[in-house]
């Protein structure tokens, strides 16, 4: 966005050091507009954060503007056409400021504010085209600086906000601004100043309250049934100085609204009324907050419903991937999981949204990144967020923890899993979009990290020095040191390393780097047979033997194929060892369903996916939880809090299984970059009746559909975009069928082999079922859940009842849901085994 842009960034003047933090600068200036103009064009930008107003109005729909940037390197300028806001004669331009992510308080760490900036500055030009000559307004030295209502603004802390002192037609032409101060002129590199590659953040939907709760301590608690990101709009009528403040929460503990989650972001927001009789309405400006709770204190007489709405903001993403089962508890897991990607992409994609934190964490998002891809269009958001990451490179010569760097943590040794993401991100996106424009912008970061993770290997090609996340909460690791899990991480680096190595040469590849190509291939195989040297018996089992050890080894294809055969059975008995609970954290977690499917263990994966026990996939949802947890234990079964003070229940990487959802269980993904050409291949299992899932491809909608009855009919309709083929390898098909299809609707339906079906349908006779104790033992489970005067399963008396079906027709209310979880049991294949 290079040109002489003919203004420069505004500050009010600058406080004493020490001092609270200070009321939000409002900034204005009037100008004149002549006769013939033709059109008009506003571009802003700020260090903090801005909202532009011109003649009394609001400049565009973005919150939180400018957003997050690498401030040193990249500032993003919106412009925006406000022609119609103009009069001709005098005109007024203006402009409030927020402390946000360049100034405002930043991680854990007391003290720790003013990263980039000292104070919020603004940037303003107006560009007033006449035809024959451009005017330009542009913000500098003319400008004045007052305060208004907003008292105090920060990213974590809250809002606060007095309307008393709203200063009335500030924004307007005719202001008396003659109390305010001259600005002051703020040194910035205009050449950092770009046009938005990512979509702006904007209020996307608002939530209104699904209970008002009183708590056991008395306080008043509003639950809006959904944790999110954003801040609550609330109207209210009341006397002049009744202040109401609000503080969020993600849960409940005792019935009471707990905040430990927020650790020391205080996540609070003040309102004092102005008094007016026709009430007032406000929400803050410069904050954000993630929670499904509000604890509201000092609202004026009876709190109704209608008076808050929970306003949902993040990134204004393009929805693009849709997943639905039989079962509603894998529906709700892939809820959460969306629900924390909108959570945690308020601008760069972050580790949670409600502490002290709220960092854009490498790691996280390299375990996220094809999920990410899947759901929403990130071309831009991530695109934009690789660009901050390699300017940070660049400037550090080492891949920081977090992006931007807020941290400035003294680890300069390149990182497994969380460094990669230099390499595996920008591949993951070639792999969804297909333009290799991303790659070859990214090609020298990405070569950069791993000739730095080259330099760390030792003679024989192993990664065994430097820090090491391993594999991140771990559910076994002690609570106090999340990075000592039961896998060592020098292994996972190593493994990881073999990924990116190859990812590295195939990017090559792509480019045309014929000498790079050959380089990394060779720097690839080194890798891969050090780790199979030093990790890996002959006949395939993997030191720690631990479910993500050989989960990474299979899934990175380390192994030879006769012992990714043995790793595969040893995976499967560890998982089934642990009763199918979670033993994984971050580097493992993406991984171990796919290496299960892969490795022809299909139920177990099926069985991993739907254990509900603590801890597991669906242990959370099973708490109601509508977002992921930071730890599978973040509410123990007993209702505590986990106590370590890293307990997010807003944290998108170990939902990342995600992927195979959509992948394994709904059998959509790209057989070639960019779906130029599809596979499908679903694989049933788990008792699931039916499953869908529907991509917005580059090309168009690519969708696919299942359907098994409990007699074993199988239906499998497939919709294949323009531009496009298809490989569809019909599951379980009697005839072992692969269809090759091109664009439109495809239907096949089909009886499975004998051998393949169920072995029992609601008609079966009960007396059978009862005789079968591990099924009958299930399907009373299922029972209960519905029934819950449902006998013992063990009473030893047989039904009398002549089959389910008879069972379904005298409860016809519940029968619905009672007959999708009896199916489930019944069309599961350990059924009459």
């Amino acid at each position: 966005m290079s040109r002489s842009w003919n203004a420069s960034f505004i500050a009010a003047p600058a406080r004493p050091t020490g001092q609270a933090p200070a009321p939000a600068p409002y900034l204005r200036r009037e100008f004149t507009v002549g006769p013939g103009l033709r059109s008009a064009t506003l571009h802003v930008t700020a260090l903090g954060l801005v909202e532009a107003y011109l003649n009394g109005s609001r400049v565009g729909d973005e919150v939180l503007a400018p957003g997050w940037t690498s401030y040193r390197h990249r500032m993003v300028v919106s412009s925006h056409d406000v022609a119609d806001l103009l009069v001709e004669g005098t005109n007024a331009l203006g402009a409030i400021l927020g402390e946000g992510w360049a100034v405002g308080r930043l991680t854990w760490e007391e003290g720790r504010r003013g990263v980039w900036a000292d104070r919020p500055a603004g940037f303003l030009r107006l560009d007033l085209d006449y035809g024959d000559r451009v005017d330009v307004v542009g913000s500098g030295a003319d400008w004045r600086a007052g305060t208004g209502a907003i008292l105090a603004d920060g990213i974590y802390d809250g809002e606060t906000y007095d309307a008393r002192h709203h200063p009335d037609g500030w924004d307007e032409p005719g202001f008396d601004d003659s109390g305010w101060a001259p600005v002051e002129v703020v040194e910035h590199d205009l050449d950092t100043l770009i046009a938005p590659e990512a979509p702006p953040v904007r209020r996307i939907e608002q939530l209104a309250p699904v209970e008002i709760l009183t708590t056991p301590a008395g306080r008043t608690v509003v639950d809006f049934g959904q944790n999110l990101a954003g801040w609550v709009r609330l109207t209210v009528r009341g006397e002049a100085g009744t202040t109401i403040t609000l503080r969020h929460a993600e849960t409940l503990i005792d019935g009471e609204a707990d905040f430990r989650t927020n650790r020391t972001a205080l996540a609070t927001d003040r309102y004092t009324l102005r008094g007016v009789a026709d009430g007032e309405t406000w929400e803050p400006r410069f904050t954000f907050h993630g929670f499904r709770y509000v604890e509201v204190d000092g609202w004026p007489g009876p709190l109704d419903a209608g008076a808050l709405r929970a306003v949902v903001v993040h990134s204004d993403l393009v929805r693009t991937g849709w997943f639905e089962t039989s079962n509603e508890l894998v529906n709700q897991l892939h809820r959460n999981v969306v629900w924390s990607m909108r959570g945690n992409f308020v601008g760069v994609p972050t580790d949670c949204p409600q502490r002290d934190e709220r960092l854009g964490w490498t790691g996280d998002l390299n375990a996220f990144a094809l999920t990410a891809a899947f759901l929403y269009d990130v071309r831009g958001v991530l695109g934009s967020w690789l660009a901050d990451l390699a300017a940070e490179q660049r400037e550090k010569g080492y891949v920081p923890l977090v992006v931007p760097d807020a941290l400035g943590m003294p680890i300069t040794t390149p990182t497994a899993l969380w460094g990669d993401v230099a390499v595996s991100l920008p591949w993951a996106l070639y792999q969804e979009y297909g333009d290799a424009d991303i790659l070859a912008r990214q090609y020298t970061s990405m070569t950069a990290f791993v000739d730095s993770a080259e330099s760390m290997l030792d003679e024989r090609g192993l990664w065994n020095s430097g820090f090491q996340f391993g594999d991140w909460l771990d559910p076994d690791a002690p609570p106090t040191n999340p990075a000592g899990g039961k896998t060592d991480a020098y292994l996972v680096a190593t493994a990881y390393l073999c990924r990116t190595t190859s990812e590295l040469a195939q990017a090559a590849d792509v480019l045309g780097r014929t000498d790079d190509v050959a380089r990394y291939s060779r720097l690839h195989q080194r890798v891969r047979a050090a780790f199979r040297d030093e990790w890996v018996t002959p006949t395939g089992l993997v030191a720690n033997d631990t479910v993500t050890a050989y989960a990474l080894a299979i899934c990175f294809d380390i192994l030879r194929p006769a012992q990714e055969k043995r790793a595969g059975r040893r995976l499967a008995e560890l998982v089934a060892r642990a009763d199918h609970r979670i033993s994984t954290g971050f580097a493992g977690t993406p991984l171990v369903a796919h290496a299960l499917s892969r490795t022809g263990h299909l139920d177990t994966a099926y069985k991993l996916l739907l254990q509900t026990e603590c801890p597991s996939f669906l242990y959370p949802v099973t708490q109601g939880a509508t977002t992921i947890w930071e730890r599978w234990d973040a509410i123990r079964p007993d209702g505590a809090l986990h106590d370590t003070g890293m307990t997010s229940l807003n944290h998108y990487a170990l939902g990342a299984v995600a992927d195979w959802l959509h992948r394994v269980v709904g059998g959509l993904q790209p057989a070639e970059p960019g779906y130029r050409r599809i596979r499908i291949a679903p694989q049933p299992g788990g008792g699931l009746t039916h499953a869908t899932v529907t991509h917005d491809t580059p090309h168009g909608q690519a969708h696919v559909a299942w359907r098994l009855d409990v007699d074993g009919h199988m239906t499998v309709d497939v919709t294949i975009p323009a531009g496009t083929a298809a490989d569809v390898v019909l599951p379980r098909h009697p005839d072992e069928l692969t269809a090759h299809v091109g664009a439109g609707s495809h239907h096949w339906e089909y009886d499975l082999p004998a051998a393949t079906r169920p072995a029992y349908t609601l008609d079966t006779p009960l007396k059978v079922l009862f005789h079968d104790q591990d099924t009958w033992a299930a399907l009373h489970s299922a029972l209960r859940r519905h029934l819950p005067q449902f006998g013992d399963a063990d009473s030893g008396t047989e039904p009398s009842l002549p089959n389910l079906r008879t069972l379904l027709a005298y409860f016809p209310e519940q029968a619905p849901a009672m007959e999708r979880d009896l199916l489930a049991v019944l069309m599961t294949p350990a059924a009459g085994e």
